[in-house]
């Protein structure tokens, strides 16, 4: 198997690195914005060449070839995929593609006023950013079925981990508890998703899947846990109506609901690596101090 990832972001990079310590995998490669970020990442054993989304990669095409899976993780823009736009032509060209998988995001779904869903539920995301995913997923699914291979598509809740916790918000004074009574988050560990993506690459998982924890949760309730094990006072309460945020942090908030994993937990015999925040956060802490 070779695994070539467009953008080798935080999620993509835990992905990449752990099928590198499996041993499964002949090579793991992808893409990064900026030249810098491919010679950094190059330094640290994990190849990648430069592909920014608004032209094509220059050494995407070749290095890409070889490869066997594909996964994308780039953001879609409001024109539509990127990958797709530049590169429709590289991924046609490969002569040994066996599976595609697509990151995107639970936001698909927009509200459901904290209900349970799983991905049988109907998508009215309520912004454009998650809107243009949903049509994101359209275009990789009209595609994976005129190439003729399985595609994956990995809805993602929000995702934390070492270096993107309650405890680097606390430390460098982002931290903040805004109180939206009844609303709850949906959010899966960084390790859980490489996991994920690694079990789906090798058995070439076909279908869509939510990926989020057991336990949805106020958001609130994260920055006490995390304030309670570093031992400091956590930030004071602010009523969401009065609290001065981006439009986009508010959008977040526009969303409310409970997000199933069963789906992706019995099609790969699976419980997750961290079932619920505390978990995740004890496991971070162990590290962080």
């Amino acid at each position: 198997m070779r695994t070539f990832f467009f953008g080798l972001g935080y999620s993509s990079q835990a992905s990449a690195q752990l099928m590198q310590m499996s041993g499964e995998f002949a090579s793991t490669l992808g893409t990064v914005r900026t030249s810098d970020k491919a010679n950094r990442l190059t330094k640290s054993g994990l190849s990648a060449v430069v592909f920014d989304g608004t032209a094509p990669g220059p050494d995407v095409a070749a290095v890409l070839r070889d490869s066997t899976h594909v996964v994308v993780s780039i953001a879609p823009d409001e024109t539509g995929d990127v990958v797709l736009r530049h590169h429709r032509a590289d991924l046609d060209a490969m002569p040994n593609l066996q599976w595609l998988c697509y990151y995107s995001t639970v936001g698909v779904y927009g509200d459901f006023g904290g209900a349970w869903i799983d991905e049988s539920a109907p998508l009215s995301p309520r912004n454009l950013r998650s809107g243009v995913r949903a049509s994101a997923e359209e275009e990789w699914i009209d595609y994976a079925r005129a190439r003729g291979v399985p595609l994956c598509i990995l809805r993602l809740a929000g995702i934390y981990g070492p270096g993107r916790s309650s405890f680097d918000k606390l430390a460098d004074g982002t931290a903040r508890r805004v109180i939206k009574p009844g609303q709850v988050f949906n959010r899966i560990h960084v390790e859980d998703i490489a996991r994920v993506t690694m079990l789906a690459t090798e058995r070439r998982l076909d279908g869509i899947f939510n990926l989020a924890d057991d336990a949805p949760g106020p958001p609130q309730d994260l920055i006490t846990y995390a304030a309670e094990k570093m031992g400091v006072e956590p930030p004071a309460e602010v009523d969401f109506e009065t609290a001065e945020m981006t439009p986009m942090a508010r959008s977040f908030y526009r969303d409310n609901k409970r997000v199933s994993n069963r789906a992706i937990k019995q099609a790969l015999g699976i419980e997750l690596l961290y079932p619920n925040y505390q978990a995740g956060l004890e496991a971070i802490w162990k590290a962080f101090r």
